[in-house]
C-alpha cells in the first residue's frame, strides 16, 4: 500500500481518510436508503418508531441522526384533524356502572378488553367502527365497519371477539364509556352470558379509556384522515385490511418495547411456557 500511495503521490493519511470518509459516507447512504424504504411502508411512523425498526433490522443507529436524516428528507410524519363531527347518540337513561380497571394493570391477555366506537366521514355520509382491544397486548380482537349507530354495531364487534378469543368464563372485564351502545339490554346480556364483567368510564373523563383513545387516533392518522373512501364497502375493506394486517402483525409500539401486538402475545406465551 506505501508503494502504491507513493506511485499516486499520495501520503498513506490521506489515502485512509479518503477511504474513512467514503465508508462514512456509504454507510450513510444506506441508513438513509432503510429510513426511506421503513417511512414508504408506514409513512406515519415518527422518528423512534423509525429507529426502532432499523434496530430489528440489525442496524446500530442513534436516534438523533434517524431524526436528522428524516428531517432532511422531509419524511416527518405530518398529522392532520378531522374537520367535521359526525351526530352521536346520547344515553336516555341513567346507568351506574363502576370502573373496575382504574389501577389495575393486566398481566397477560384477555384479562381486559376496552371498546370504543369512532366515526369514518365518507364522500356524503358517516360510517362507524366499533373495536375490540386486548388491554395487554393492545391487539385488535374484534371489529365491525358499518352505518349504523345502534346497538347492533357493538355487538358485532363483540361477537368477533369472543369468537377469536373465547375468554375463559369470570376472568375477564369488559371496559368501555357509557354510550348507548354499551349499556343497552343486548349487549350487557351478551356480557353476562359469557360471565364477562361491565366496566365503564366515568362521565366526560376519556382518560379511563385511554388504550382505545389511543387506537383510534392511531386508525385516523394513519389510515383515514387525508384520505376518500368510496362508499361503506371500500372503508370496511382498507380498515379491515389496516387493522388486520398493518396495526396487528406490524405496528411497533412504545408501550410494548417496540414489538407489534402479535410479537408481544407470542412473546408473553413463549415466556409462559418456559
Amino acid at each position: 500500500m506505501q508503494r502504491l500511495c507513493a506511485l499516486a503521490g499520495l501520503a498513506r493519511a490521506t489515502y485512509y481518510r479518503h477511504l474513512s470518509r467514503r465508508s462514512r459516507a456509504e454507510a450513510e447512504c444506506e441508513l438513509r436508503d432503510q429510513i426511506q424504504r421503513i417511512c414508504l411502508k408506514h409513512p406515519f411512523y415518527g422518528y423512534r418508531r423509525v429507529t426502532a425498526a432499523l434496530r430489528r433490522l440489525g442496524m446500530v443507529v442513534n436516534a438523533k441522526k434517524v431524526l436528522r436524516f428524516m428531517r432532511q428528507d422531509n419524511l416527518l410524519a405530518q398529522r392532520k384533524t378531522p374537520f367535521l363531527k359526525p351526530p352521536t347518540e346520547r344515553p336516555t337513561g341513567v346507568i351506574v356502572i363502576p370502573n373496575l380497571i382504574r389501577g389495575l394493570a393486566p398481566s397477560a391477555p384477555d384479562q381486559i378488553w376496552v371498546a370504543d366506537i369512532t366515526y369514518v366521514h365518507l364522500a356524503k355520509t358517516f360510517a362507524y367502527l366499533a373495536v375490540i382491544l386486548d388491554g395487554f397486548s393492545r391487539k385488535a380482537v374484534g371489529w365491525a365497519f358499518d352505518d349504523t349507530l345502534d346497538a347492533s354495531l357493538a355487538i358485532a364487534a363483540l361477537d368477533k371477539a369472543l369468537q377469536s378469543r373465547n375468554p375463559k368464563p369470570g376472568s375477564l372485564i369488559h371496559h368501555s364509556d357509557r354510550g348507548v351502545q354499551y349499556s343497552s339490554i343486548a349487549y350487557r346480556e351478551r356480557l353476562a352470558k359469557r360471565d364477562i364483567k361491565i366496566s365503564m368510564s366515568s362521565p366526560g373523563n376519556p382518560f379511563d379509556n385511554a388504550k382505545a383513545e389511543s387506537f383510534m387516533k392511531t386508525l385516523k392518522a394513519e389510515e383515514i384522515n387525508g384520505k376518500s373512501f368510496a362508499d361503506v364497502n371500500d372503508a370496511r375493506r382498507r380498515i379491515n385490511s389496516f387493522i388486520a394486517e398493518i396495526y396487528n402483525k406490524e405496528r411497533l409500539h412504545s408501550a410494548l418495547g417496540y414489538r407489534s401486538p402479535l410479537e408481544f402475545e407470542a412473546a408473553f406465551k413463549q415466556n409462559t411456557m418456559r
